[in-house]
Parts: structure tokens; sequence; C-alpha cells
């Protein structure tokens, strides 16, 4: 049965509420910070485009309407994309011709405020074998994968198998983004769960930026022997990206003063709750970039080629960041301010990029036919100009 007239077919749901039950990730143990044996390096991709600076061409197609909180979005190689509605904990298809469908909706996902189903992701194949999915539940946030199946139109996702679990919960702060990087791990964003002193606990799997192989496992060469900490010092870090260089690019919500865009290194401090935004303290690294609140609160992010773009909720705009070198000093401009109102997610797909829209949350001030998925059209920046 189609709901609100905007699904085209409905498939059956899990039989059963799945208790998430699961191996906990192994607790931190502070240690030294020690070099990785390996350092991330970008993968080759049919996706890949150059690495010059890019900005929407002002062209922009509303893809599909009447989504319901959503909080993510992940193409698929078979032209496919999945989406995520927070609160309801439903994951949608959309088909590659265009049209929505409910595959399922995920047992065991509790909603309040901001937390609920989160972030998706799969591995970057022609046939990925499981959906990732980070979301919150009684206890805890944590990460899940689930089997995939079928072919367009018909996807189906198996039960639920814990990755991760123990992710510290609330109704605010909960991180939420996942993605893999190009070594072919996890990468997980946590927040401090509205306890700041989460942040500075490397036992904590709050206020952390987390790295875990595809089945759960901790990395032999992680900054912290046998935890998944791969950075520190974080408020609430949503999203993740990393450049044609392999470097891993982070934005992350301050908490009154300032956004940050931060590169990320394994094993540093960011500084939360000491400094927020450029702090100039060497025991904490800066970020490359800051906003004030009201101009950012930056959710996701996305990479094409080496131009970073950063969807801004409470600034209603997207941000995009060209860096010099591949690192700092960067030069941001905003584009579609306040066109689309609250943007949640932004993902590169080939040469385009898709913004997703977040006005149905109760934070924003919903549209006609809120909330939307939107298609931008590139071209090259012009006149991109460099500070100094």
């Amino acid at each position: 049965m189609a709901r609100n007239g905007r699904r085209l077919s409905l498939t059956a749901l899990a039989a059963a509420a799945l208790v998430l039950a699961g191996c906990s990730a192994p607790t931190p143990t502070p240690t030294a910070t020690r070099t990785p044996t390996s350092t991330p390096r970008p993968t080759g991709t049919s996706a890949a485009v150059a690495a010059i600076p890019w900005q929407p061409s002002g062209r922009t197609t509303v893809l599909e309407t009447r989504l319901e909180a959503p909080w993510s979005v992940v193409p698929l190689p078979s032209g496919s994309a999945f989406l995520s509605e927070r609160d309801s904990g439903t994951i949608l298809e959309r088909l590659p011709s265009g049209g929505l469908r409910e595959v399922t909706t995920v047992p065991g996902v509790v909603h309040q405020g901001e937390s609920g189903l989160l972030g998706l992701a799969v591995q970057q194949q022609s046939a990925p074998p499981f959906l990732y999915a980070y979301l919150t539940t009684a206890d805890d946030n944590r990460v899940v994968r689930m089997a995939l199946t079928g072919v367009p139109g018909s996807y189906a996702l198996g039960a639920p198998e814990p990755v991760i679990t123990g992710i510290p919960k609330a109704s605010n702060h909960d991180g939420g983004r996942i993605a893999f990087g190009p070594d072919g791990m996890l990468y997980i964003t946590a927040g401090d769960a509205s306890d700041p002193g989460n942040a500075q606990d490397v036992a904590s799997l709050g206020g952390k930026i987390l790295r875990i192989t595809p089945e759960g496992q901790v990395p032999g060469d992680n900054p912290f022997p046998g935890s998944p900490v791969w950075s520190y010092g974080h408020r609430n870090p949503q999203g993740i990206g990393w450049d044609s260089r392999g470097t891993m690019w982070a934005s992350e919500f301050g908490q009154n003063t300032w956004d940050e865009l931060n590169i990320i290194r394994p094993g540093s401090n960011y500084g939360w709750p000491v400094v927020e935004g450029v702090g100039g303290d060497p025991k904490y690294t800066d970020p490359v970039y800051q906003w004030p609140t009201d101009e950012a609160s930056p959710s996701g992010l996305a990479i094409v080629g080496d131009t970073i773009f950063l969807a801004a909720l409470r600034g209603e705009r997207l941000w995009t960041a060209w860096p010099t070198d591949g690192g700092a000093p960067v030069t941001v401009a905003p584009f579609f301010d306040g066109q689309f109102g609250r943007l949640r997610d932004v993902v590169a797909v080939g040469d385009r990029i898709w913004l997703l829209t977040n006005n149905t949350d109760g934070r924003g001030s919903p549209r006609d036919g809120d909330d939307t998925l939107i298609e931008a059209a590139l071209t090259p920046a012009q006149a991109v100009k460099r500070p100094g």
C-alpha cells in the first residue's frame, strides 16, 4: 500500500524485531599515539573526476519529493540509491528511472530528538554484499550491516548484524555519518552524546571518529592499540570524505561560536570541549576553516575531485571549499543560500551532486513537497581567488 502517495511498492517488513545483540567494540585504552604502519591512499574508481575546483552551475532538478525527515542517501553502482528516514527507521530505494519504494523498516531503531536511523554506506564495488547503517537503539548508537540481495526495483535487506556497538547515545550530538575510506576501512563519526567529557576520554567511543574493518575488527595500524578510535576531541562530527591525495576531511558542529572543517589525522586531538574553532594551542589540532554557527551547522560532506561540498542545516546553503594543494588555506563560497531550506546531506554522483533537504524534522519550515532530493550540475569554478 502506498504511503502518502509517494511509494511505488512495499516489500515485506522484517518478520519480527531483532534484538541487536553482539560483541561491543574493544574498550579503548589510552596510550601514546603512534604512527600507523600504512596511510590511506585513494583508489581508482570509474566515477573519478578531474581534481580542479568545481562549483554548482545553478542548474538543479528535483528528483524526489515528500520524504519524511531524511538523513542519508547512498548511490549504488546499479543506478539505484538507498535513503534513510531518521524518525521511522525506514530505508527507501530510489529506482534508476526515478520513484521510491520502501525496502524495510530497520528493527530496533529508537528515535528521540536527533537520534534514530542516520547514516548509510556501501562498499564501492560492482555488487556490494551489505548495506551498512548507523542507528540508535534503546541502549546505544551502533553500526549494523544488512545483506543486500536482488536487483533494482526488488532489492531486499537481510536481518541486521552488529558491526560495532556501545557508542554513547543521547537526544542530540549523535554524530551518525559512516563511509568507507580509500583504504577499505569503515569510518564512523560519533558525537559526544551531550557529555563533553566523552570527547577527551580515549576510553569512550563518544566524541570520536572511529575506524574499523568491514567486519567490525580493530585494524592493527590504528593509533591506539586495540581501540577503534581514529581521532578524538570532537563535539559532533558528521560529514567525512577523502580527496584525490587520500586526505581525510570532516565537518563538525560547534556549540555557540564556530563550526569547523578539519583535516583528520590519526591520533590527533581536535580540542573539544577545551577549544571550539581555532584555538592556537599546540596540544590540539585547529580546523582549516571555521564558520559562525548561524552560517553553517554543517552536516553531510562530499568531495568531487578535490572540491569539498558541505550541506548546511542552520545556514540553509551549500558551502563549497577549495583547498590549496590539498590543505590550508581554503577558499569557500556559499551557493543556494535559502533556496531549499535546511540541507542535511550532499553526495557525489560522478560529476554531479545530490542534495537532501531536511525541513520536516521539526526544526525547519517545510515547503510544498518537502523533503526533497535534488540533483545539481557542476561546472569548473570561475576565478577562484586563493587567500594571500
